[in-house]
């Protein structure tokens, strides 16, 4: 039994489905979830739009003369259009592949039950159709229920000017001047991508910098370019209160200043899907904050009741609810399986250029918590970064003083999302920066600065 059906959710399903379970997925939205109907699938949808106008900037230096970046028009109603039939479409390939695999589909609702009978557990399943409740008695439960955007009880989203980053799609035209409230990843996604778009975007922060739980040097470039391009960034700025008026909003900060601007975007942080579904009742630990306790195998304290994604607070990221979800399944149907390794888990920003990192931090290795030596390379000096006019963005790669094995690893790049890989695939193999040095890459690409960032690691005698 499955409650919730995004990626934690559907890929548990299959993983379920292919060792011979009987499957049943419960889930209110749809197949995906919230995942793909309303937050990282739109999104990413949304910031390509953004991509394809990015491309007209500068193109005199190319040789090649247009009207610029401000002749380039978006249509809102298009682009929004385009998100939401993708959304639609991957949630419908989604829905297919578990149906195929077996998997019984119910939109609708669950919750724990009141008991438990020998070694199953019984959920209570409320249908979105409106048919009457009814019991499924499982041996296996995995709680799969994912996050929703937190809202300010001073800044209570109205889905026309105060919004939250699901209801943006709505909007039937650009934001005339946009503030966005919060400055992590979504936060910063979403005002590069309107930026890039030609809204006005203040962006406000409560950090002395952007995104500030990124590598430092990675978010000091990324601020670096959004100040270059016209994004006003208030550091340092807590915003209080957000309020309509008239035809705009204004948002009062900590320090009594009031910013004004035609709408303002919350994002501000999400909030665990986990209050409704009976846990605390049922005996479940439920951590500070609403997210469900588990251990690097998916349990909970209940034997039988697993946990995956959001809802657990592990890390916010479809590739690590979907690797919860599996793991939970290999290891309630006696499968072998390894628990879950975050420090090999690689992570992206989809700004531009995007930030992408995998292994230790550089705070784990200024604070002397991982031993490491470190080269940091400017993309400045790399030829294709050269002839495509890449001016910023760095390489920046940490590997064992002694042994040279690869731990981590920074990439602030255009498709910095894809030029992770080879890093992380050094570090999940525990590949030395002679390995990484020794690999012929394509001359000219972006991938050749990560073996020339190795080639200069390659020094065993430094420390």
């Amino acid at each position: 039994m499955i409650i919730g059906g995004g990626p934690a959710g559907y890929e548990a399903a299959l993983v379920a489905a292919q060792l011979d379970a009987d499957v049943t997925v419960v889930e209110a939205d749809g197949a995906g979830g919230a995942c793909v109907l309303h937050d990282c699938v739109p999104s990413k949808t949304f910031i390509a739009s953004s991509e394809v106008v990015t491309s007209y900037r500068d193109t005199e230096e190319f040789g090649v003369h247009s009207e610029g970046p401000g002749t380039v028009t978006v249509d809102a109603a298009a682009v929004h259009g385009r998100v939401k039939r993708l959304a639609l479409a991957q949630s419908g390939d989604i829905h297919a592949k578990l149906i195929k695999a077996g998997v019984t589909l119910v939109k609708g609702t669950a919750k724990m039950g009141d008991d438990t009978l020998g070694h199953t557990h019984r959920v209570r399943v409320r249908p979105a159709d409106g048919d009457a409740e009814y019991a499924i008695d499982a041996g296996t439960v995995l709680i799969a229920t994912g996050a929703t955007p937190r809202r300010l009880p001073s800044a209570v989203p109205d889905g026309e000017r105060i919004l939250t980053w699901r209801q943006v799609y709505d909007l039937p035209a650009l934001p005339e001047h946009l503030i966005v409230i919060g400055s992590g990843v979504t936060g910063a996604e979403f005002a590069s991508s309107y930026l890039a778009m030609g809204v006005p975007v203040t962006l406000v922060s409560s950090r002395d910098r952007v995104m500030p739980h990124e590598d430092a040097d990675a978010a000091m470039a990324i601020e670096r370019v959004f100040r270059t391009r016209g994004m006003t960034i208030l550091n340092n700025s807590r915003a209080d209160a957000v309020k309509r008026v008239g035809d705009g909003v204004e948002v009062t900060l900590s320090d009594g200043r009031v910013v004004t601007g035609s709408h303002a975007l919350m994002a501000v942080g999400s909030i665990p899907n986990t209050a409704d579904l009976g846990l605390t009742e049922y005996g479940v630990n439920v951590g500070p904050g609403g997210y469900v306790t588990v251990d690097r195998v998916s349990r909970t304290n209940v034997p039988g009741v697993y946990a995956a994604g959001d809802c657990t607070g592990v890390l916010p990221l479809a590739s690590v609810a979907a690797m919860q979800g599996r793991i939970a399944m290999w290891h309630a149907l006696g499968e072998a399986v390894a628990p879950l390794r975050l420090r090999t888990v690689a992570a992206n920003v989809f700004t531009d250029p995007e930030l992408a990192t995998v292994g230790v931090s550089q705070a784990d290795v200024d604070s002397g918590k991982v031993p490491a030596r470190q080269v940091m390379l400017p993309l400045a000096g790399n030829a294709r970064a050269k002839m495509a006019g890449l001016d910023d963005g760095f390489i920046k790669l940490f590997c064992r003083p002694a042994s040279g094995i690869v731990v981590g690893g920074v990439v602030v790049a255009p498709r910095a999302s894809e030029l992770i890989m080879p890093l992380t695939m050094a570090v999940e193999n525990h590949m030395t920066v002679d390995q990484l040095a020794h690999t012929i890459t394509i001359y000219p690409s972006l991938s050749g600065s990560l073996a020339e960032a190795a080639r200069q690691l390659m020094q065993h005698d430094v420390e």
